[in-house]
C-alpha cells in the first residue's frame, strides 16, 4: 500500500463549497482523509507550502493532445474533440485516443456525430460509446440539416451520451472571421452579426426540447444566447454551457491591427458581450471554463488574417486567467474549481474533480498569488499561440498529482 500525505495546505472543495485549511491523505491512489488528517507511519510527505490543493482541472473540448501544455495549467483529464486526422468517428480511434496520455493524462474521447463530420451520415455512436466514447459532438461546426441533428440527439440520448454542439448559423458566418462591428468594418475584414450564435442555439434549443435529450454548448459568447439558455435552463431543460477566458477578457478590439493570435472561433465579441459573459459566469448560466486549446504553427498564423487558421493555445493559462475571476470578485474559490473540475467531471460522468474521501487522487497544488508573465515563445504547448502574449498574472500550479502519483 502506498501512502502519501499532503500537509500545510488549503484544500478547495467544490461540491461542498469550502476552503479549509490542513491536507490530504492519499492511499493506493484514491483521497482516504481530508483537512487534519492522521500520519500513518511511514507515509510520504509533501508540503504543500500554504499552495491550495485542488481538484486537477477537467478540461471538456481539447483540439489536441498536449502533455507539457496540459501538466504546466494543472490539467489531469481532457475529453477530447473528434476533429482530428482522420476524425475520430468509428471505435478504433476512440481505443486510439483512449491510450494516448496515460498514466499521466486520461483522454476521454468524444465521438463524431457524423461521418467524418460531415454532418449528413450519422457515425457508428453506438459502437463508440461501447468503446469509451464520453460525448457526441458536432465538431468545429454545427450540422446544418435539422433532421440530421434530431436523429443524433435522440440516439445519444439514448445511450447515456450529451451531444455537444458549436453555435454558430453556418450560412451567417461562411466566409467570415470576425464579428460585424466598428472593429471588423475598420479593418476590412468580412464579418458576420453575433446573432448567428443565437440563431444556432434556438434551434438546437427547440430540438432538445423536443426530444428530451442533453445538450451541451462548448462555447457560448454572446448576450441573446445567455438568454436563450438562462430560459432554456428555466423550464427544466437539460442545457449546459461553456466558455474560455478569452471571451470573458478580450474583446473584438485585440484583432487590430490584423492580430491573427486573436482570430478565435467562436470570434471575439463586443465589449457588451464580453460583459454579459462575465455575468453569465456570476449567475450560474455558465456550467464551466474550457481552454479551447487548438494550438496552431507559424505556418498557420503568420499569414493574413483572413488566411490564418482560428485557434489559440489556452491549456497552460486557464487557470491562471481563471483565478482572475475571483480576484475580481465575480466567483469564490470552491465556484471556480466547480467550473474547472467539478462540474465538467459530473456533466460527462467522468471520475475526478473531487477531494471526498474515496474520490481518485486527482489533485494540484496552486500557488494562487505566483506573480508571471505570459510569454508565447517559453510557453510548455507545442505553439504558442496565445491572445494574452505579455500579459503579466497571478497564480500558477506547483505540482500535479495523477492518481496519488506526483508527477
Amino acid at each position: 500500500m502506498t501512502v502519501l500525505a499532503i500537509l500545510n495546505g488549503r484544500v478547495v472543495d467544490p461540491v461542498a463549497g469550502s476552503v479549509i485549511p490542513g491536507g490530504v491523505l492519499i492511499r493506493d491512489g484514491r483521497i482516504a482523509e481530508v483537512g487534519m488528517i492522521d500520519m500513518p507511519p511511514g507515509a510520504e510527505t509533501l508540503d504543500a507550502r500554504g499552495s491550495l490543493i485542488a481538484p486537477g482541472i477537467v478540461d471538456i473540448g481539447c483540439f489536441a493532445i498536449d502533455m507539457p501544455a496540459f501538466a504546466a495549467g494543472g490539467i489531469t483529464r481532457i475529453a477530447l474533440m473528434p476533429d482530428q486526422s482522420p476524425p475520430i468517428d468509428d471505435g478504433a480511434l476512440v481505443q486510439r485516443a483512449l491510450a494516448a496520455g496515460k498514466p499521466a493524462l486520461w483522454v476521454h474521447p468524444i465521438a463524431a456525430a457524423t461521418h467524418a463530420l460531415a454532418g449528413t451520415d450519422l457515425a457508428e455512436i453506438g459502437l463508440m460509446a461501447a468503446a469509451g466514447a464520453v460525448a457526441v459532438s458536432t465538431g468545429r461546426a454545427r450540422i446544418a440539416d435539422a433532421r440530421v441533428m434530431h436523429r443524433v440527439m435522440r440516439y445519444a440520448a439514448a445511450l447515456g451520451l450529451v451531444t455537444i454542439a458549436h453555435a454558430e448559423d453556418e450560412g451567417m458566418v461562411r466566409g467570415t472571421v470576425a464579428t460585424d462591428g466598428e472593429t471588423a468594418t475598420r479593418l476590412g475584414l468580412p464579418s458576420a452579426p453575433a446573432i448567428a450564435e443565437a440563431m444556432a442555439v434556438a434551434r438546437d434549443l427547440m430540438l432538445a426540447e423536443a426530444t428530451g435529450a442533453p445538450i451541451h454548448f462548448r462555447q457560448l459568447t454572446t448576450a441573446a444566447a445567455f438568454n436563450l439558455v438562462r430560459a432554456a435552463k428555466a423550464r427544466g431543460l437539460p442545457v449546459t454551457c461553456g466558455i474560455t477566458p478569452a471571451h470573458l477578457y478580450l474583446s473584438d478590439t485585440e484583432i487590430g491591427p490584423f492580430r491573427t493570435f486573436a482570430r478565435l472561433s467562436p470570434p471575439l465579441r463586443c465589449e457588451a458581450d464580453r460583459q454579459a459573459a462575465r455575468r453569465a459566469v456570476a449567475d450560474g448560466t455558465i456550467d464551466m471554463l474550457c481552454s479551447g486549446h487548438d494550438p496552431r504553427g507559424s505556418e498557420e498564423k503568420r499569414l493574413p488574417f483572413t488566411e490564418s487558421e482560428p485557434g489559440m493555445a489556452g491549456a497552460e493559462t486557464l487557470l491562471t486567467l481563471s483565478l482572475g475571476l475571483v480576484r475580481d470578485g465575480l466567483i469564490t474559490l470552491p465556484r471556480l474549481f466547480d467550473l474547472l473540475s467539478a462540474g465538467p467531471a459530473r456533466r460527462f460522468g467522468l471520475p475526478g474533480g473531487s477531494v471526498a474521501p474515496g474520490s481518485e487522487a486527482d489533485l494540484i497544488l496552486v500557488d494562487e498569488n505566483a506573480p508571471w508573465q505570459i510569454r508565447g515563445d517559453r510557453m510548455a504547448a507545442v505553439a504558442g499561440n496565445t491572445p494574452f502574449d505579455g500579459l503579466p498574472v497571478q497564480g500558477r500550479v506547483r505540482t500535479v498529482i495523477k492518481g496519488g502519483r506526483v508527477l
